[in-house]
């Protein structure tokens, strides 16, 4: 088997004196869709944040891949003044420092991939809730990854984006994507995903989803419901 994407061993995360992440193992391969799933304040966020470099961690953290980041919408200034495509094509520039004839034609590709052409010379802050967050995977596809980290993608949207966000990332997948995605979105990952990792601050169960939902335990575990629950029943696992 050649080796992960990402490979993750013991990371530990500390910020304001409190360990938010301890001791987190994880691998990513080569096309998986995978849900990290836990409850808020689980630290699924810094987890992101440190396998992108932007935290300070222990432990180790090996990329042989070029990642792209999703962050959450509620994150980005949409009132900034730019369209589509200049938005889109701005992700190329944290990595080449200024904008060549490729970097256009890199973001005119992502912004079809997501199905926004028609909207590329549209200002950002005319859009709506799904069509802004196809402008931030268009963003990070642009610089042409190999994984995309997805912090919350589906805050906020309706059913019909969200299951078109969905199918998108489906195809990313098959054409040989990985995608890593915090989600609350619970049964839609479950059911959605290859694999399921659940998370609280730390790596509780780890497995394809199948094996994730076949037992309550876990998940009582992760989000501290009973096996009985409301939620468990919702999401589709097994009592």
């Amino acid at each position: 088997m050649a080796n992960p994407a990402i490979t993750a061993s013991d990371v530990s995360v500390a910020l304001g004196g409190r360990r938010v992440v301890r001791d987190s193992s994880l691998t990513v391969e080569s096309g998986e869709f995978i849900g990290l799933l836990g409850p808020n304040g689980a630290g699924k966020t810094t987890l992101l944040r440190s396998i992108l470099g932007l935290v300070r961690y222990s432990g180790s953290i090996t990329t042989r891949a070029a990642l792209g980041y999703v962050p959450q919408r509620h994150d980005v200034a949409w009132d900034f003044p730019i369209t589509v495509a200049d938005c889109v094509a701005s992700g190329r520039t944290r990595r080449f420092g200024w904008l060549r004839r490729v970097d256009h034609r890199a973001a005119q590709e992502a912004i079809a991939l997501v199905g926004l052409t028609e909207f590329a010379r549209r200002p950002i802050e005319q859009l709506s809730g799904g069509q802004r967050q196809r402008v931030l995977i268009a963003r990070a596809l642009a610089t042409r990854p190999d994984v995309l980290l997805l912090d919350e993608p589906f805050t906020g949207l309706d059913a019909p984006n969200t299951e078109s966000l969905l199918a998108l990332f489906e195809e990313l997948t098959q054409a040989g994507t990985s995608i890593l995605m915090s989600t609350h979105n619970l049964a839609e990952a479950a059911h959605t995903c290859h694999r399921l990792v659940l998370f609280n601050r730390t790596v509780i169960a780890d497995g394809p989803a199948a094996d994730i939902l076949a037992t309550p335990q876990p998940w009582v575990d992760t989000f501290g419901v009973s096996a009985h629950s409301p939620l468990l029943a919702a999401v589709g696992v097994a009592c």
